[in-house]
C-alpha cells in the first residue's frame, strides 16, 4: 500500500523504564505506508516532534512542526515505492501511545500526573520492541525534526548497529538542562491557572482546553507561523483568527498531561559524549531562521561527530518558515535528503 497510511496498534507487557519503573502494559500507535519488503531491509523509521504524531506522514496531515507528506510517499524523498515508512507516536504522547490518559491496570483509573517519568532512550525502547514484533533487524535510516531529531541521535548511539544512516531535522543532540527545566516549570505554571486542573487530575473536570490552546498559540508563534501565515493573509486580525483556529484544534486532541511527560523527558538529553558509538551515517539538518535551534549551533555538532569520526554532512535549509521550515519548505531539502537515502 503506497496511498493512504495505515494505522495499527502494538501492546506488550511489562516494559522497564531506565528508572526501573515497569509499565504493566504498554501500547505503541504507529502509522506505515508503503510494502514492507520479504527480507525486511526497506524500512525507515520516521520520527516525529514534540506535539505532533503518526499523522505527520499522511498524505492530508497537518502538523505544527509542518506535515511531511511532501517527503514521505510515492515518488517522494522517503520513496514508498521503494521504502517502508514507519511512524510510531511517542511512548507518553496523545495519539495511540499509552499515555497520561491511559488506564493504570493497577488502580483502574487514569494515571494522571502518577504517570511515571521517562526519558529518550524509554522512547525509543519501545520502538525498537515494535521493530522486533515485525520483524525488522535494520534500517535504511532514521529521519525526524525537532524532538524527532533527539531520538533519531538516542537511536544511533543506544543502538549503533540498528540503522545505516540518520538523518537529524531542526533539532540537536542535547539540550540544556536549564531550557528542558524551564520549560517544565512554564508549562506546569500556565497549567495549574487553569481552574479545572486539579494538579493533572482534570479528566473528570471538563479538561484544560482554553489553556492548552493558550500555550499552543505562544508555541505556533516560536515556531514561525506569522510568517508563514503572511505569505496568504495580510489583515493582522485574521492572521490571529487564524492562529487560534489552528491552536484550538490542536488543543482539542492532545493530552496537556503528555505535554509535561514529554518536556520531562528532555531532562538530562545529551548524548553528545557518545558520540563515539555511532557507526551511521548522519545528516544534520538546520533552518536558517529557527529560533529553537539555529545554525550557530552546527559548527560545535559538527566538529564533536567528526571528532568522533563519524561520517557526517550537514545542510542549511534557507527557509524564512522557522522551526516548521522541514514540513512546509520541504522542497528545499528534499533532494538533499533523498541524495542522503540513496547513498545508503
Amino acid at each position: 500500500m503506497t496511498g493512504q497510511s495505515s494505522t495499527k496498534t502494538f501492546s506488550f507487557s511489562n516494559y522497564r523504564l531506565q528508572s526501573g519503573i515497569v509499565l504493566p502494559e504498554v501500547t505503541i500507535g504507529y502509522a506505515t505506508l508503503g510494502t514492507l519488503a520479504p527480507d525486511r531491509g526497506n524500512a525507515v523509521l520516521i520520527t516525529h516532534g514534540n506535539t505532533s504524531g503518526p499523522q505527520m506522514i499522511d498524505p492530508g496531515g497537518s502538523t505544527g512542526e509542518g506535515s511531511w507528506n511532501e517527503l514521505v510517499g510515492p515518488g517522494k524523498a522517503v520513496d514508498t515505492r521503494r521504502y517502508f515508512a514507519i511512524c510510531p507516536n511517542m511512548l507518553g504522547s496523545s495519539y495511540g501511545s499509552t499515555n497520561a490518559a491511559s488506564i493504570d491496570p493497577t488502580t483502574g483509573q487514569p494515571y494522571g500526573p502518577r504517570f511515571p517519568d521517562i526519558n529518550v532512550s524509554d522512547i525509543v525502547g519501545t520502538q525498537r520492541r515494535l521493530l522486533d514484533h515485525l520483524g525488522i533487524d535494520r534500517l535504511v535510516a532514521i529521519v525526524g525534526p525537532s524532538y524527532g531529531g533527539f531520538q533519531a541521535f538516542q537511536w544511533a548511539v543506544n543502538y549503533p548497529d540498528a540503522m545505516k544512516g540518520i538523518a537529524a531535522i531542526v533539532t540537536s543532540p542535547l539540550v540544556p538542562r536549564e531550557r528542558s527545566e524551564g520549560n517544565v516549570a512554564r508549562l506546569l505554571a500556565s497549567l495549574s491557572n487553569d481552574p479545572n486542573w486539579n494538579g493533572g487530575d482534570y479528566y473528570d473536570r471538563g479538561g484544560v482546553e482554553a489553556t492548552m490552546t493558550e500555550i499552543r498559540i505562544a508555541t505556533l508563534k516560536t515556531y514561525g507561523i506569522e510568517d508563514r501565515l503572511k505569505a496568504t493573509m495580510s489583515d493582522p486580525t485574521h492572521i490571529e483568527a487564524a492562529i487560534r483556529e489552528e491552536a484550538a484544534r490542536w488543543a482539542s486532541g492532545f493530552d496537556a498531561n503528555s505535554l509535561i511527560i514529554l518536556a520531562k523527558a528532555l531532562r538530562g538529553f545529551d548524548v553528545t559524549a557518545q558520540f563515539g558509538k555511532i557507526k551511521s551515517k548522519v545528516l544534520f539538518v538546520l533552518s536558517r531562521t529557527d529560533k529553537l535551534f539555529p545554525p550557530d549551533i552546527a559548527p560545535g555538532v559538527m566538529q564533536g561527530l567528526k571528532a568522533a569520526g563519524v561520517d557526517a554532512d550537514y545542510f542549511l535549509l534557507d527557509s524564512e518558515l522557522g522551526h516548521s521550515a522541514s514540513g512546509l519548505d520541504a522542497h528545499k531539502w528534499a533532494p538533499r535528503l533523498k541524495q542522503f537515502l540513496d547513498g545508503l
